[in-house]
């Protein structure tokens, strides 16, 4: 499959130890295009992070593929962490960078290997704790 945009080795591995890491809490890692190079690079790894705080520290005028580290607590008393990709596509992207964040979607969802995928594009109020029970459950 060829893709508009290239996936380095260095992010694949950082996805990897993302995966496998024990992490407190809640933890992200934002990942965004180079639109020169056209390649994914790391933005920013959060470790403890409110899903709040998190929202807020995304901009809010360019996409970012964010793999969530989330646990959550069932009703039967079972505890999961769940890694998620959330899609942040705010409406106020410009078109090249959201043309080309959602033609690398697909391949950035299979490299993570994660299969929830969760859509934000109205911005911080749309991903809450919330939001993420409701989708998740």
């Amino acid at each position: 499959m060829t893709s508009t945009i290239d996936i380095p080795v260095e992010i694949k591995d950082t996805l990897k130890q993302f995966r496998f890491k024990r992490w407190d809490g809640i933890a992200a890692l934002v990942i965004k295009i180079n639109k020169q190079k056209l390649i994914l690079e790391e933005d920013e790894l959060y470790d403890g992070v409110s899903v709040e705080e998190l929202a807020e520290e995304l901009p809010e005028n360019a996409p970012r593929y964010v793999v969530l580290s989330y646990p959550i607590k069932h009703k039967d008393g079972r505890q999961s962490v769940p890694l998620v990709l959330i899609n942040w596509m705010p409406t106020s992207s410009s078109p090249e960078m959201s043309t080309l964040h959602a033609s690398a979607l697909s391949l950035f969802q299979n490299t993570a290997d994660v299969s929830k995928v969760i859509e934000v594009r109205d911005g911080a109020e749309g991903l809450t704790d919330d939001v993420l029970e409701e989708k998740l459950a």
